[in-house]
Parts: C-alpha cells; sequence; structure tokens
C-alpha cells in the first residue's frame, strides 16, 4: 500500500507533502534515529531539484535517458551521492546555458532550478561544488548507501 501511495505522492505532489509522508514512515519504522535526521534532509535535496524537473517534464536517469514520471525507481537511482553530485553539475550548466544538456532529452525549455538546498547539502559532506572532478570523503559515500537502503524499504513499504 505504501508503494503505491508513494509512487502517487512522486508523481503528483508537493515536496512538502512527500517529505511529511517519508516521515511518517520513517517515525513508525524501528530504524535508529540517527538514520531518521539524517535521512530526512536527503530527502529533500533530492526532492529540491526532482521536483521541478518533474514539474517542467524533464525527468532523466543518470545516464541521461528521458523518463515520463518521479517512481520511487528513479528517484532512488538518484540518491546515489556519485549521481546526486553530477545532476547537481548538470542542472548548474543547464541553469547558465538556459537549456538542459547532459541529457538524451531534446528540448528548448527548461526554467532554471534552484539549487540552493541541494547545493547547502552536498556542502555538508564535503562534495566539492567547484570541480566535479575532485573526490569526496568514502565515509560520506557509505553513510549514503545505508541511507539509500533506508529509503529504499520506506518507498517499497518493507517496515
Amino acid at each position: 500500500m505504501i508503494l503505491q501511495t508513494m509512487g502517487t505522492l512522486l508523481c503528483n505532489a508537493e515536496p512538502s507533502i512527500i517529505l511529511a509522508s517519508i516521515t511518517t514512515a520513517l517515525d513508525r519504522s524501528d530504524e535508529a534515529p540517527f538514520w531518521r535526521q539524517k535521512s530526512l534532509p536527503f530527502c529533500e535535496a533530492v526532492l529540491s531539484v526532482l521536483i521541478p524537473l518533474r514539474d517542467q517534464q524533464l525527468l532523466f536517469d543518470p545516464e541521461g535517458n528521458p523518463h515520463s514520471e518521479l517512481s520511487p525507481t528513479l528517484f532512488l537511482r538518484w540518491c546515489d551521492l556519485l549521481s546526486l553530485r553530477t545532476l547537481a553539475f548538470t542542472l548548474a550548466k543547464s541553469n547558465t546555458a538556459g537549456k538542459l544538456l547532459r541529457t538524451k532529452i531534446d528540448t528548448e525549455s527548461y526554467q532554471p532550478i534552484d539549487l540552493e538546498i541541494l547545493g547547502k547539502y552536498l556542502s555538508s559532506y564535503n562534495v566539492n561544488l567547484d570541480n566535479e572532478m575532485v573526490d569526496f570523503p568514502v565515509t560520506n559515500y557509505n553513510l549514503h548507501i545505508g541511507m539509500t537502503s533506508l529509503l529504499t524499504k520506506i518507498l517499497e513499504g518493507k517496515n
């Protein structure tokens, strides 16, 4: 039941409603408070860019392939810290160019996306936002694997 609900929310709802649903699912889970506290800002950062892409009908996966809806699977694909960093750079370059770059979507219809929430989040995990080739600490990558595992359970209704 929660999979269908989360799938519907990701396709249609505003970020605050999606985050409220995730919060409720996390509160009901048996996970340690540490994971719950880390996962919500993570979800907020991911949603801060995926929802505007969804609303512009410009969703794509980390390989640049177009997607017609924001599914739980697509959301989780972007939860990989390396993919999320790539998304931040793709959108920054697209904002500068005024069109969506580095994807297989051919469109001139692109509205710049606010990267403030995502940028603050990535910076808090030592992700260099000036040079895409600079690595970040592997411990931060591993932490995000743990958060993604928790979110997978939430989105698939296994809690």
